[in-house]
């Protein structure tokens, strides 16, 4: 499969590049993109959502499963390792985006506010994030 497939179920979709796509996440209530899609020169499709929903409820959303991110592949087919897939400044713009989640909601707490359940877990997943990145730096 091409990207075709995902992207004829997204709305609110642009190119940003070669392969690459924003749109609104079909997985939650979306008033802007926050969905990325990029396909890769084999044919297989990335795609993360920054507001925190997993691949699979993404692909639920628009009645997909993950088959539908990689190419029909003949058997003894090969690919060849993808050590990244995705380039360091895209890399970073995600780290500074979850960056900015954890000190938004630093500042509210820090005046005064409460963190709904909904925004502890988003608070966690950023956490998890930037730990995650860390440790993948420190291993490579």
């Amino acid at each position: 499969m091409s990207a075709e497939i995902l992207l004829s179920h997204l709305q609110g979709l642009r190119r940003s590049g070669a392969g690459r796509w924003i749109a609104r996440c079909p997985a939650h209530e979306d008033r802007r993109a926050s969905l990325c899609v990029r396909e890769l020169d084999d044919g297989r499709v990335l795609l993360h959502c920054f507001a925190g929903c997993a691949t699979a409820a993404v692909l639920a959303a628009v009645g997909l499963d993950f088959s539908a991110l990689f190419p029909p592949r003949r058997l003894g087919d090969a690919l060849p390792p993808l050590r990244r897939p995705f380039p360091a400044a895209d890399v970073l713009r995600a780290l500074a985006f979850e960056a900015l989640v954890v000190c938004q909601y630093a500042r509210s707490l820090e005046q005064g506010g409460v963190l709904t359940p909904n925004e502890r877990q988003r608070l966690h997943v950023a956490v998890c994030r930037l730990q995650h990145a860390v440790e993948v730096a420190c291993h490579e």
